[in-house]
């Protein structure tokens, strides 16, 4: 075993005895994490104990359980700046909104923040290759202020070729005077790296706001507003210990990069059990440490790359310099994707389940992509074994 797995071996097997869900079913090894994340005892005590003791609605009642609803979201939105490393909690001038989900909070920042302020001839910076949700609602915001006679330029990222990373010596040649907004991904959904947004702060200035797609970073490796310098940061739940259909938009609300982000239309009912799931996974993650899950997952993601590295059939995605499990180039954080030669992705999704392996097999909601660029995708958690990666290494085809 490498120091990491060393370091954090009696940390690790206390963590995964946490997970019902997992430990009732020890044949199956769960690899679709990227996807959803499974649950700590911790978050389904939190849900019950809401439904059972408290549930109401929040903000509209005056009787106990409703004012204890209505603190339990005001609550969490100040968790959720604690979580980020917000500065200042309690000021007003971040704010967080409860969304559905990243793709909702996305969406949310595009229709009612982005078209409210942008002019003619403005330009705006967006993934073409991260996941579809992070470039669909940009065009979408074009789309309808072309429809209002506002006709903006919707510029790529660029890329490079070998990595799959944002092209930073590139990009400052398409920042411009009329350069306005910028969206960007923390990490890839299908490469696994860190598409070091701090970079792009340092590319387009000062002044220009620029929204974080942190699907698959919050929950997974520390996340700091201060040190990204970032407006926006829009996360799914799910993804990070808590239940479906619930997640966040962090705004800052610098009034030099913008108008304050208020959500359009009228607030309805918030998925309360959602939010109390997510305040106790935030708990959990802090109490877990996620500088821990991060190196935890790294390690094992370090671990099978170096196997699938010498099955020559297979064809590992994202930069090739980073394979070897003593590279010193930036690591995987848990999510390796990759392809047999010969084999179908999808096909050979259905061979690792009847193994026991839960694996996504398919085009990865990657922009631009469809089912001929199909991959296999192994997302990886905290509760994931060594053991699970090197069995995985000894079925594959």
């Amino acid at each position: 075993m490498t120091d990491e797995f060393s370091e954090l071996t009696a940390w690790h097997a206390d963590l995964r005895g946490q997970f019902p869900i997992l430990t009732d079913h020890p044949e199956l090894a769960y690899l679709d994490s990227a996807a959803t994340a499974q649950k700590p005892r911790a978050v389904l005590d939190a849900v019950e104990t809401y439904l059972t003791t408290t549930n109401a609605n929040a903000g509209r009642g005056t009787y106990p359980w409703a004012n204890r609803t209505t603190a339990l979201v005001e609550r969490t939105r100040r968790r959720v700046k604690e979580f980020l490393g917000d500065p200042e909690p309690d000021s007003d001038r971040s704010t967080v909104h409860f969304v559905g989900g990243t793709t909702e909070g996305l969406r949310t920042v595009a229709r009612d923040w982005l078209t409210t302020h942008l002019t003619d001839g403005d330009e705006i910076l967006v993934p073409y290759a991260d996941h579809q949700a992070n470039l669909a609602p940009w065009l979408e915001a074009q789309r309808l202020l072309a429809e209002r006679g506002v006709r903006i330029r919707v510029r790529a990222l660029p890329y490079q070729e070998a990595s799959g990373d944002y092209d930073h010596r590139a990009l400052p040649e398409l920042v411009g005077p009329r350069t306005r907004f910028v969206a960007a991904t923390h990490i890839h959904h299908v490469y696994g790296g860190d598409m070091n947004v701090h970079r792009l702060r340092a590319a387009v200035g000062p002044d220009v706001p620029i929204c974080l797609d942190a699907a698959q970073s919050i929950g997974h490796l520390p996340v700091s507003v201060t040190e990204l310098d970032v407006d926006f940061v829009v996360f799914s739940g799910h993804k990070a210990l808590a239940l479906p259909g619930t997640g966040a938009v962090w705004a800052r609300n610098d009034p030099a990069r913008g108008p304050e982000f208020r959500p359009g239309g009228w607030q309805g009912t918030p998925n309360t059990a959602g939010i109390a799931s997510l305040e106790a996974a935030l708990d959990w993650l802090d109490a877990a440490g996620t500088d821990r899950i991060a190196r935890w997952s790294a390690a094992l993601a370090a671990r099978l790359t170096e196997g699938l590295r010498h099955l020559a059939p297979y064809e590992i995605l994202g930069c090739q310099a980073s394979l070897a499990a003593d590279s010193r180039v930036q690591r995987r954080h848990g999510i390796v994707s990759f392809r047999h030669h010969d084999i179908p992705s999808d096909d050979l999704g259905f061979i690792l389940f009847s193994h026991g392996f839960m694996v996504r097999a398919d085009s990865l909601c990657q922009a631009g992509a469809d089912e001929r660029d199909a991959s296999v995708r192994v997302s990886l958690h905290a509760y994931n074994t060594v053991e699970e990666v090197d069995r995985l290494l000894a079925v594959l085809p």
